[in-house]
């Protein structure tokens, strides 16, 4: 999958930059597996906006991924297809030992009519799922579980992957793409390999539209408002220094720690 550029035709066409993705798949091969979510637009149950510039976007379907591949099976990649709800590309797996198909997250260098395996029996290869106790030290691993028979929730998006540094008798120790080292237990399971889709970050949007499309509306500086919506509003002309940088409600944004995670099993916090 490589980059493509476009003759500018057009004033947005000038500076686009997208991938190719024409071996990919549009219309989803599983229809079982996909289904309509309603497009919540940042809002809660009552109906107020709790996120920001959200609203519109092109109508899509869910894919129903496995994130717990935790089973002995074997299945074989039968194709690669795109995944608006991800920035990752997605595979569709048909397992040999229940008869049915599944989606799992694509990984890189995976190709339709490649057998892979998950479980206890599954060898060191890419594309294969297994504990964190059977995969040497040193392998790029990605979709981990960060609790035992739990769904992976790192490594999950578009070219990202961990490594697995060490190991002892009763944990393993992965270290993120942000820097952070986190302690997992032996018997947690993780794919080998790296997330495909590596490419996207290097994409351009290339107009407004498109954002509109993808669900994004578009964003008003603070010192572009009015005192009465924004702290950084008013004043003759444009002011600069003696001014906090602070959020719309008067919320400090900068020169302090905003994390609040009090996650036992990080090591190492990642790098600011």
């Amino acid at each position: 999958m490589i980059l493509k550029e476009f003759k500018p035709s057009t004033p947005s066409q000038r500076s686009l930059t997208r991938l190719d993705n024409s071996d990919l798949i549009k219309k989803p091969l599983l229809k079982i597996q996909n289904f309509g979510c309603k497009n919540k637009a940042g809002r809660n149950n009552s109906g107020k906006i709790t996120v920001r510039h959200r609203g519109s976007g092109h109508k899509k379907k869910y894919r129903k991924i496995n994130f717990l591949r935790n089973t002995n099976d074997l299945g074989i990649v039968t194709s690669i297809e795109y995944d608006p709800y991800r920035t990752a590309n997605i595979a569709s797996i048909f397992n040999f030992v229940t008869k049915e198909y599944y989606y799992m997250l694509h990984v890189k260098n995976l190709k339709i009519g490649d057998i892979i395996k998950s479980g206890s029996n599954a060898e060191i290869k890419n594309g294969h799922s297994l504990e964190i106790s059977k995969i040497p030290v040193g392998s790029l691993i990605h979709n981990i579980s960060p609790k035992v028979k739990s769904k992976a929730q790192i490594s999950r998006s578009a070219g990202a992957f961990s490594r697995l540094v060490g190991k002892t008798t009763h944990s393993g120790r992965i270290k993120l793409s942000s820097g952070e080292q986190r302690s997992l237990s032996n018997n947690c399971f993780a794919t080998i390999g790296v997330v495909s889709n590596a490419l996207l970050s290097l994409t351009t949007i290339g107009k407004a539209g498109r954002s509109r499309w993808l669900n994004r509306r578009p964003k008003v500086r603070g010192v572009a408002m009015n005192p009465v919506d924004h702290p950084h509003g008013g004043g003759e002309g444009k002011t600069s220094g003696g001014r906090t940088s602070v959020t719309p409600w008067g919320k400090p944004t900068k020169g302090g720690n905003t994390s609040r995670s009090t996650n036992s099993f990080i090591i190492v916090k990642r790098k600011k």
